[in-house]
């Protein structure tokens, strides 16, 4: 698709642009934090902001029906809007200009809304509701039934594993990694490092030992799994809801040796029977649970330990006005997904009876780890639309981009929840210090 033209410098022909500037600055109650620039090349906004372009009329047909942030997804994600030069810049700049001007979310009453009708009908963008982009999930049942569960994992993980051997780095880990080097150039310290000192992390902080037996729920391509068979030589469960995932992990497996230490189940993790684990991952699966169900996953937790087994809950945060995923996330990324701040889920483990020995923050190293496969994504652009479609692309480069952000300005967290179950008596079997078990993460 072509752009759209750009009027000479200087300009004041007034068209599209400056009928949609004055409409979104009544909506947002201030100036706008960006320039527009509309499919009949008027221009309007702040000359040296970043430029929203719009393309089509149907972008504006999109806000109209859906104003807010799923309307600019879809109209982002189909192409109908862009954002000039790079788009993470973009953002940021939008992001603080509107923490500075006090501008809030589109509020339309009424009277809003029928303005908006009258600008769009004056310039040609009014009809019926336009068809949501494909890559918008399209679930259906009771939120959290099993196969409402199954069909929400499937749409972010089963979308091709050779798109995510594309995006990651060789350990297939696809969560927050820990960059144990503060090298900013990543030469001397690469996301694979970061991911194998996460790992590594996660298994001295379970305290693993050759024969322990590990339950990794929600284990992905099988990162955890892997590293804890070689590198610890534990028993290892792994259990995910993704097809795909599961056959990747289990060739894994058997390229490397691994059938006497790996058992890789495709199930729900409340379908898991049995118990007496020394030790249970949770990687960032936490957040797919929902709220409702929360309490009784953690008893879960609870219940697969023996008695002074620990477990490793990492898990993205977010407070308590936005416990959700947001609009573009729980359409395009991570349907039903829920996250609440770090004291509640803290508090939920404690209620299932897991006592919880430490906390440690990674939000910052999820700056890093995101930046890293955004910047592999827009290397690899080419490749990526060949495997996935330009539509998922640009869902993907939304996504990244705007998941960087929120953990750079504290919008989102993640941290490592270590837990133990105590015996009756109260007894951990961890040292009382924690230098003792553990003293800081190896770069195999």
């Amino acid at each position: 698709m072509s752009p759209a033209p750009t009027p000479r410098p200087g300009t004041t022909r007034r068209g599209a642009a400056h009928r949609l500037a004055a409409l979104a600055e009544d909506a947002l109650g201030g100036p706008l934090p960006v320039r527009l620039r509309t499919w009949d090349g008027t221009e309007a906004g702040p000359a040296e902001a970043p430029v929203l372009v719009v393309r089509t009329r149907r972008a504006l047909r999109r806000l109209l029906w859906e104003p807010g942030e799923l309307g600019l997804a879809q109209a982002y994600v189909t192409g109908e809007i862009d954002v000039e030069g790079d788009l993470a810049h973009g953002l940021r700049l939008m992001w603080a200009a509107a923490r500075e001007r006090g501008l809030h979310a589109p509020r339309l009453t009424l009277a809003d809304r029928a303005r908006a009708a009258g600008i769009a009908l004056r310039l040609g963008a009014v009809g019926p509701r336009p068809a949501a982009p494909a890559t918008q999930a399209r679930l259906r049942g009771g939120p959290h039934s099993k196969a409402r569960d199954r069909a929400a994992i499937s749409h972010h993980y089963d979308l091709s594993n050779d798109f995510y051997r594309l995006l990651l780095d060789e350990t297939m880990a696809y969560s927050c990694g820990y960059w144990a080097s503060e090298n900013a150039d990543f030469t001397a310290f690469t996301p694979a490092d970061a991911q194998r000192a996460k790992l590594e992390l996660v298994c001295r902080k379970l305290g693993l030992v050759p024969g322990a037996r590990l339950l990794d729920i929600g284990c992905g391509w099988g990162s955890l799994t892997l590293y804890a068979a070689e590198r610890h030589k534990a028993q290892v469960t792994a259990v995910t809801l993704a097809r795909e995932q599961a056959a990747y992990v289990r060739e894994r497996v058997c390229e490397r040796g691994l059938e006497h230490r790996v058992e890789v189940v495709c199930q729900d993790y409340r379908d898991i029977t049995g118990g007496g684990y020394d030790a249970v991952s949770t990687i960032e699966m936490g957040e797919h649970v929902g709220d409702d169900a929360y309490p009784a996953f953690a008893a879960a937790l609870h219940r697969l330990l023996r008695p002074q087994g620990r477990v490793l809950v990492q898990q993205m945060s977010r407070g308590r006005t936005a416990p959700g995923g947001g609009p573009f996330i729980e359409g395009y990324i991570a349907p039903d997904m829920h996250m609440r701040p770090l004291g509640e889920t803290v508090g939920l483990l404690e209620g299932a009876g897991l006592e919880v020995r430490s906390v440690e923050s990674l939000r910052e190293h999820y700056v890093r780890t995101v930046e890293a496969w955004h910047r592999t994504l827009e290397e690899r652009w080419a490749d990526a639309v060949a495997l996935v479609g330009e539509e998922t692309a640009r869902v993907w480069r939304l996504y990244l981009v705007g998941g960087a952000l929120a953990f750079e300005e504290r919008r989102m967290g993640v941290d490592q929840i270590l837990g133990v179950r105590t015996t009756p008596g109260g007894g951990s079997g961890m040292p009382a210090t924690p230098h003792r078990w553990y003293t800081g993460p190896e770069v195999p």
